[in-house]
């Protein structure tokens, strides 16, 4: 079975920097560019085949009319989307609906549960992820009276850490960090707080009714579950299962073979080189092993990042 190797689509954003160009030498539109959708069927940023006999097709075709390339996996959009997040300056501080509200209040669109690996970060850097809130009543009071030091939850981070980041949750990529993040194929954000920017002399547009409607109070830490395992080849972390992915990190020294998921497998290589099945690899590259490929043999020194519809 052929791999799927994809062409990825960048994205500007005021907070975006060049590391996308000077981490992984992608081609960048910018010195403001915040994303890279790596692995992506959605309307809004899709990525298209590149090489073998699907070359040019998009992601979202195959997923119609080659229904076995993914197992038959069910539903008609492609679940997942996988993003290289460049943070240069800091995000907004925002919260995403679930599936239910999304599918009531945004024409249908699946909710956006979502995943980070820090990939790089600065030292001393953290991440917004949660709130102080006691409850919806207090939270409510907070948002609308701008109590943002009070309200908002930091983390410190550095470069490996892992959080699995649920609807409802408040939250904000912060200046200096860049990561890989897995979530379901959404594009919906609710934006609680911008810090007064301006983009082209206007502020951008919050969401304070809608985030207000989603957050959920008092804050749950999302779960994870790190599991280390040592195969032949490579150091196996499991990262996270939940109802839309499963993710695991592998660190492959040598050769490593394996079988993967029975629907597909997303895979993205963070760092490194070598080769899967002869085909060379190097870091930035994004692929999906479709379903029925058998055992992939991976050489070299590599890390991946893969991720599978559950």
């Amino acid at each position: 079975m052929e791999l799927l190797f994809l062409e990825p689509v960048f994205k500007e954003a005021i907070w975006g920097g060049t590391r996308l160009k000077d981490s992984f030498g992608y081609d960048i539109p910018s010195n403001t560019t915040g994303e890279c959708w790596a692995v992506s069927a959605h309307e809004n940023g899709e990525c298209r085949i590149s090489g073998g006999p699907y070359n040019g097709c998009s992601l979202s075709s195959l997923w119609k009319e080659n229904k076995s390339l993914f197992g038959g996996y069910p539903g008609d959009k492609f679940p997942l989307l996988v993003k290289i997040i460049d943070a240069k300056e800091d995000l907004s501080i925002q919260v995403h609906p679930d599936d239910a509200y999304a599918g009531l209040n945004e024409h249908g669109s699946f909710g956006k549960t979502e995943c980070w690996y820090i990939l790089d970060c600065l030292p001393g850097a953290e991440i917004v992820i949660g709130h102080h809130g006691r409850d919806r009543e207090e939270m409510e009071a907070m948002v609308r009276g701008g109590r943002w030091n009070q309200f908002v939850r930091t983390q410190p981070i550095k470069r490996g850490d892992f959080f699995q980041i649920e609807p409802g949750c408040v939250h904000a990529i912060k200046g200096g960090t860049l990561i890989l993040e897995t979530q379901q194929s959404s594009d919906i954000t609710y934006r609680l707080y911008d810090y007064g920017r301006l983009s082209d002399g206007k502020p951008r547009q919050l969401h304070t009714e809608q985030s207000i409607a989603v957050i959920k109070a008092p804050f749950e830490e999302g779960k994870t579950i790190t599991e280390i395992t040592k195969e032949d080849g490579a150091v196996c972390t499991h990262l996270v299962t939940c109802q839309f992915y499963s993710v695991d990190k592998y660190e492959i020294e040598g050769v490593f073979a394996k079988e993967f998921h029975k629907y597909f497998t997303n895979v993205s290589v963070i760092s490194g080189s070598g080769l899967i099945n002869g085909i060379p690899l190097k870091a930035g590259q994004h692929f999906i092993i479709p379903a029925g490929s058998g055992e992939c043999r991976f050489e070299g020194t590599m890390t991946i990042i893969c991720s599978n519809p559950e």
